[in-house]
């Protein structure tokens, strides 16, 4: 299974024990009508742990999705469940957001909203492009795929080197001349993990690993490459 998380800065300062206190009273009902049928969606937070300077918790949303019940189409509630957590570095605190990008820019804007009553508190994590470089150069042969952007090709918003093309330094000179590293996939060093990174902070493991194995590799691997 493919895992993948996204990573977001807090730019108000705040404390674990702020957050988990608001979060403990987290609780969203909304009610849908589908047909004939009346259904509760619930929004929550639940299992908060302070671990090893870690804030755990787990978010949970209910959705109405339809299924084929032997040729009939009927409306059921499914409950999606994600992994979130809170830690701090250089005085900064993050959440990270353990499932795709898309459901994880929703739970960013509901706790940016619930947290600190705006949506504008919580924001997307940046890696500079300098640091992706210097990890590439730092052990080029863990590097599996590079994607450059922002460049000044006309008409050209992304290019990749994969595969022996990454043996050409001259490619890769040329489009870091031109554009920026925006993804890197690679190994991770001391294991047969393989991750991607993206510079807004989406990671994402092509590896098989449990959740855990996973949340470690980016708090061990990926932070440091946050400024």
């Amino acid at each position: 299974m493919v895992l993948s998380a996204k990573i977001f800065e807090i730019k108000q300062k705040t404390s674990f024990e702020e957050i988990a206190a608001k979060l403990r009273d987290f609780k969203i009902v909304e009610q849908e009508k589908h047909g004939e049928q009346d259904f509760e969606l619930v929004s929550d937070v639940s299992n908060l742990d302070l671990k090893n300077g870690v804030l755990y918790a787990t978010f949970s949303r209910d959705k109405v999705i339809y299924i084929n019940q032997r040729g009939k189409i009927t409306p059921v509630l499914k409950t999606i469940q994600t992994t979130v957590l809170f830690n701090q570095k250089n005085n900064k605190t993050y959440l990270t957001v353990v499932q795709n990008k898309h459901f994880a820019n929703y739970v960013a804007s509901i706790f940016s909203h619930h947290l600190f009553l705006n949506y504008r508190t919580i924001v997307e994590a940046r890696i500079p492009p300098e640091n992706l470089q210097k990890y590439h150069e730092s052990n080029p042969e863990a590097t599996k795929v590079i994607f450059f952007d922002s460049l000044d090709y006309p008409g050209v918003d992304k290019v990749a080197l994969y595969g022996p093309s990454l043996i050409s330094t001259g490619k890769y000179e040329e489009y870091l001349a031109h554009g920026k590293i925006w993804y890197l996939v690679f190994a991770v060093r001391g294991s047969n993990a393989v991750l991607g990174v993206t510079r807004n902070c989406v990671v994402v493991s092509f590896s098989r690993m449990s959740e855990a194995q996973f949340i470690q590799y980016i708090l061990e691997n990926v932070f440091p490459l946050i400024d």
